[in-house]
């Protein structure tokens, strides 16, 4: 029997065989394998490329798009214009209700896009308007209106920014610590987007005031001492079970290398411990710590933080910077570890930096975007806070934001002492020119130290120290927050 079964099966054998040592046969798997990978394909592109592909500003079918449909709105987080196009006859105009309030986050759409009016267009020129709105627009012969955009960004915190820098040139960035959404980002000098048109070329020939730059995202600055928080990061990681033991006396200044660095105005701080190092902001106990820890790994950590990586970010911006790694030079990275240097960083950089050590070592993914509307306000479509990813641990996490706690309770950071909730941050003073002695004014903070909710970024360019200058800012934006929320 089994010899019987086995002359029956080697014909199905021999004709299986030949099938597969058949052209015919490869040539159909080849087919095959060539048809699913282009299945593939087209299920990645609609899932992933597609939108970025049509979202292009080089797409000719964006120009498409706007010359069919009105521009769509621009709103506030409560649902205020902040732009809208007003139609008079054939003349089509952006306007912007708010003037240059919201300049460059929410950016202008003539002479080239910038901010949202740039990041969000595919959606501005696109109409999802009802049906039966089309069909009457179709027999008056009228456009259809496109897509409104509904952002984060609140007023209140974005006018009680714009006027706390006053005359000044800096920026701020205000955001929630546990969604990423961004309320308010502010850069002085600042343009009225009404009168682009008309003094593009005044505008493009101001090479002192750099005025079309959103500071806030592309302008790269010395962080000054805000850095420390980096610093202290690193060390705690690599000294989990005796970072409190570390000591320093400082006598004002550090040599290295023959050179030196002083703590701000040769302030002398003396006996220093960790704590107090940071509170107090002394540079030659960091300069110290800089030269402890192991520079590979503290590169490594920079990187984590997104020193020269992309950003999570959609508007326009630039990559911070830090020459600190493992072949980097003693001088590096004591100046890099006080701010200064080779190292610079975006307000909106820090900020993010920010928030992820108040939300317990998780960076959320800025939003400047909450949800879609049609014409009609019928939503299409709401955006959801995306964590991006855990940076450091939250036992970490946690000792870092006590240290920026007890920046305000005992150290550079008092003037925040007086309110009536609790916060923590970073102030920074940075030297911008060694022949002068302007600095610019940096503090970065959270608020309510216990559970934070908002986190605030400030820069003031030649300013000065930022405990004198960049911190009453800061409680006027917590102050702003928590008095809006009362009211809720």
């Amino acid at each position: 029997m089994k010899k019987n079964k086995k002359n029956n099966n080697s014909p199905k054998k021999e004709y299986i065989l030949s099938v597969i040592k058949s052209p015919q046969f490869w040539t159909g798997v080849i087919l095959t394998c060539m048809f699913s990978a282009l299945i593939f394909n087209i299920i990645f592109f609609v899932n992933g490329q597609s939108y970025d592909i049509i979202s292009d500003s080089h797409n000719p079918r964006q120009a498409l798009l706007a010359h069919q449909n009105i521009r769509g709105s621009i709103e506030s987080s409560d649902e205020q214009i902040l732009a809208v196009t007003n139609v008079s006859g054939d003349t089509e105009t952006r306007v912007y209700p708010y003037g240059d309030l919201f300049a460059h986050v929410v950016g202008f759409s003539t002479m080239g896009k910038t901010g949202i009016e740039n990041t969000m267009n595919m959606n501005l020129v696109t109409s999802n308007s009802s049906l039966s709105t089309k069909v009457d627009n179709d027999i008056t012969r009228s456009k259809d209106r496109g897509d409104t955009v509904v952002t984060t960004l609140d007023i209140p915190m974005q006018q009680c920014a714009y006027k706390s820098i006053g005359f000044y040139k800096g920026a701020i960035v205000v955001s929630e610590v546990k969604t990423g959404r961004i309320l308010a980002m502010v850069s002085k000098p600042c343009f009225d987007p009404n009168e682009i048109e008309a003094e593009w070329h005044y505008i493009i020939n101001d090479e002192d005031s750099s005025i079309l730059l959103n500071r806030a995202t592309q302008g790269l600055y010395p962080p000054g001492s805000t850095f420390k928080i980096l610093d202290l990061v690193e060390y705690v990681k690599e000294h989990p079970a005796d970072y409190e033991s570390y000591g320093y006396q400082c006598n004002g200044r550090f040599n290295y290398d023959g050179r030196k660095i002083t703590c701000y105005h040769g302030t002398v701080h003396g006996y220093q411990n960790l704590r107090a190092s940071f509170a107090n902001s002394c540079n030659c106990s960091f300069a110290n710590i800089s030269l402890i820890v192991d520079r590979g790994s503290f590169g490594d950590t920079l990187k984590g933080f997104l020193f020269d990586s992309e950003l999570p970010l959609e508007i326009e911006y630039k990559k911070s910077h830090s020459p600190i790694n493992a072949d980097a030079e003693d001088g590096d990275v004591v100046q890099g570890s006080i701010g200064q240097g080779k190292t610079v960083i975006t307000p909106m950089h820090l900020n993010m930096i920010t928030a992820c050590i108040a939300n317990k070592g998780v960076m959320m993914k800025p939003m400047l975007v909450d949800k879609m509307k049609n014409a009609q306000g019928t939503e299409l479509k709401t955006y959801t806070p995306t964590v991006y990813k855990k940076i450091i641990s939250e036992q970490d996490a946690a000792v870092v934001c006590d240290y920026m706690h007890s920046v305000v309770t005992s150290g550079t950071g008092s003037f925040l002492k007086s309110a009536d909730y609790s916060s923590a941050g970073k102030t920074g003073s940075a030297e911008t020119d060694s022949s002068s002695n302007s600095s610019h004014a940096w503090f970065t903070g959270f608020a309510p130290y216990e559970d934070p909710e908002i986190a605030v970024t400030i820069i003031i360019e030649g300013a000065g120290t930022g405990g004198t200058y960049a911190v009453p800012i800061a409680k006027r934006l917590f102050d702003c927050y928590f008095e809006e929320k009362a009211q809720e």
